[in-house]
């Protein structure tokens, strides 16, 4: 519906390949190359270097890219909202999601979801990342919502929104106003950790490992199943824990916790959508495009 030549563009720009480009979109190269010229004509200006083979962009070629993207978001919330004018949604859709996303991240969108889509029943099941992937393997949920690392190949994953896990104790704790510390005075801090089998505790795991420490030898102080638990407990004690940015805005709002920043640990993850393999459903895609375009504050 749009200007073929932009999405030419963003394409070649993406992949930076006038033959790959040509590839995605069922064209010639030829083809590429004349829609790239007609709009460096247009503007007047050159939106490539070209040494040889290779190809990058010129610094009017970048400008155009972060335009593009953005024409493109706009372009793909426009005709998310005028289709569902044109369509009836009506039925069932049974999602299964992870502690941390169920509690901090998809309440608001579940509301918005329903206010718009009024006539689709939806019902969540909250569990930890492994008991997601075994209840949509087992046909028992339409569509899961996970944190982790680890990919199983029997299912599609698609980025929902990034999250971060941060150290969090106590105002009160002797090292808040610290504030920093060394990643081997992590080991000497009583800790709260997650179940084996939780996708908060994978993504810690491979994030210490640059560090050279393991899970087991943390001081875990207690192994809690839930993050509301750990905060809970944390506020009254002198452990601390990893938790969702999400998780803690509240608290870190209204100064009852702090974070404690490990010198050279960025612990950062996305929460994934997932489905089995060719089990594409208008209700699951439908919610997947729905929540991405919902507006995160």
């Amino acid at each position: 519906m749009f200007d073929f030549r932009l999405k030419v563009f963003y394409t070649v720009a993406k992949r930076l390949n006038f033959t790959r480009a040509a590839e995605e979109l069922y064209i010639t190269q030829p083809a590429v190359t004349r829609h790239i010229h007609e709009i460096e004509n247009h503007f007047k200006v050159k939106l490539f270097e070209r040494n040889g083979t290779k190809i990058k962009l010129t610094a009017a070629g970048e400008v155009l890219l972060h335009h593009s993207e953005q024409l493109f978001n706009v372009y793909r919330n426009l005709e998310f909202e005028i289709n569902t004018y044109s369509q009836r949604h009506s039925g069932e859709l049974n999602i299964g999601a992870s502690t941390t996303v169920a509690q901090y991240v998809l309440p608001p969108v579940l509301a918005a979801f329903h206010k718009k889509f009024k006539d689709i029943k939806v019902s969540l099941t909250i569990n930890n990342t492994e008991q997601i992937e075994q209840a949509l393997q087992n046909q028992h949920i339409d569509l899961g919502i996970i944190e982790g690392r680890s990919k199983n190949t029997l299912f599609k994953y698609t980025e929902f929104i990034k999250d971060e896990l941060v150290l969090i104790s106590a105002s009160g704790h002797p090292l808040a106003k610290k504030a920093n510390i060394k990643p081997e005075e992590l080991l000497k801090i009583p800790l709260l950790l997650r179940e084996p089998g939780s996708g908060t505790l994978e993504v810690i795991a491979h994030a210490l490992k640059p560090l050279g420490i393991k899970i087991s030898q943390l001081q875990n102080e207690m192994q809690l199943g839930s993050t509301e638990s750990m905060k809970r407990y944390l506020l009254h004690s002198n452990c601390m824990a990893f938790l969702s940015i999400h998780a803690v805005s509240k608290e870190l709002q209204q100064k009852e916790c702090c974070i404690i920043h490990v010198k050279g640990l960025h612990v950062e993850r996305f929460f994934y959508f997932i489905q089995q393999h060719g089990h594409a459903e208008a209700l699951p895609d439908l919610f997947m495009k729905f929540s991405r375009h919902y507006n995160f504050r």
